[in-house]
C-alpha cells in the first residue's frame, strides 16, 4: 500500500518549473468533474421555470460563464499544486500573443452575443436583413446566430456583425409588414382606371391584410411611362416574394384585359 502511495505521489518533471504526479492528475480531474456537476446543477435550477425561448438565451450566456469558471478553477488548482504558471506563461509568451490576435474576433463575437441577448435586439423567429441577406432567426448562440433564408439556405452570422453592420429587423414592431409593387403605364392611359385596378387586385388577394387599406401612389412622370406604386400590408415576411409575384401576374392580366399598356422604354430621335 505504501509503495502504491509513493508511486502515485512521485513527482515527474517536464521542466524545472513544471512538474506533476499521478495523484495530482487524479485530484485535478476530480476537481473539474465536481465543477462540471456543480455547473450542471445550477443550470438545471435556473432553467426550471423558463420557457423554451428564454432557455435558449440562458444557455448561450451560461456557456460563456462556464468558460470563465473553468478558467478560474484551473488557475487556482494549478497554483495550489505547485505548478509555476509564470514559467508556463513565459515559455509560451509568443504563442499566447499569436493566439490572442487570432481570438480577437472570437471574443468580439462572444461579447456581441451577450449584448444581443441582454438588450433583446434580435429574437428567435425574427426576420432580419444584414449585408443584403434576409433570413428568419432559428437560433442565437453565444458566438453566432443561425438564420434560414427564403430559399431554405442556412445563414451563419458571426455576432460581431451586429455591431459593425446596419441590421434591419423586419419584425421588431410585430409580424405585420408593408410591401410595394411598382408599375409604369403609357401616357395615354386612364390614371383613375389604373388606380382602381391596382386597389382591386390588392383588396382581393387572400394573403394581404385589408386594414390598413392598400394605397396607390402616382410616383412620377417618367421618361417612357406614368409611374405608379401599390402599397399593401401582409403578415408573413417569408411569403413576400411569392405575394409580389402574384400581384405582378394579376397586374399584367388585368391591364391586358382593360387595354392598359405597360410601355417599353422609348426615345424620340429628331433628324434634319
Amino acid at each position: 500500500m505504501n509503495k502504491f502511495i509513493d508511486f502515485i505521489n512521485q513527482e515527474h518533471f517536464i521542466t524545472e518549473n513544471i512538474k506533476f504526479s499521478i495523484f495530482t492528475i487524479l485530484l485535478v480531474s476530480s476537481i473539474f468533474f465536481v465543477t462540471y456537476l456543480f455547473l450542471k446543477l445550477i443550470k438545471k435550477i435556473a432553467t426550471k421555470k423558463l420557457d423554451e425561448e428564454r432557455k435558449l438565451k440562458f444557455k448561450s450566456v451560461f456557456s460563456f460563464f462556464n468558460y470563465f469558471v473553468y478558467l478560474i478553477v484551473a488557475l487556482i488548482t494549478f497554483q495550489n499544486f505547485g505548478i509555476n504558471l509564470t514559467g508556463i506563461f513565459a515559455a509560451s509568451a509568443a504563442l499566447l500573443v499569436g493566439v490572442g490576435l487570432a481570438l480577437q474576433t472570437f471574443f468580439q463575437d462572444i461579447i456581441s452575443g451577450i449584448l444581443i441577448l441582454a438588450d433583446q435586439t434580435v429574437h428567435v423567429g425574427d426576420i432580419i436583413e444584414i449585408d443584403g441577406k434576409v433570413g428568419r432567426v432559428e437560433n442565437i448562440k453565444i458566438r453566432t446566430t443561425r438564420a434560414v433564408t427564403f430559399d431554405n439556405k442556412v445563414l451563419i452570422i458571426p455576432n460581431h456583425k451586429y455591431l459593425t453592420n446596419t441590421l434591419f429587423n423586419w419584425t421588431e414592431n410585430g409580424t405585420i409588414l408593408r410591401g410595394n409593387v411598382s408599375v409604369g403605364v403609357s401616357y395615354d392611359s386612364d390614371v383613375d382606371k389604373v388606380k382602381e385596378i391596382l386597389l382591386e387586385i390588392a383588396n382581393s388577394h387572400p394573403n394581404l391584410i385589408k386594414n390598413p387599406t392598400p394605397k396607390v401612389m402616382f410616383k412620377n412622370f417618367g421618361e417612357s411611362s406614368l409611374d405608379f406604386e401599390l402599397f399593401f400590408t401582409y403578415n408573413n415576411g417569408f411569403r413576400i416574394n411569392l405575394v409580389e409575384s402574384d400581384i405582378r401576374f394579376l397586374i399584367h392580366k388585368k391591364f391586358k384585359e382593360n387595354k392598359i399598356e405597360i410601355p417599353y422604354p422609348q426615345r424620340v430621335v429628331h433628324t434634319k
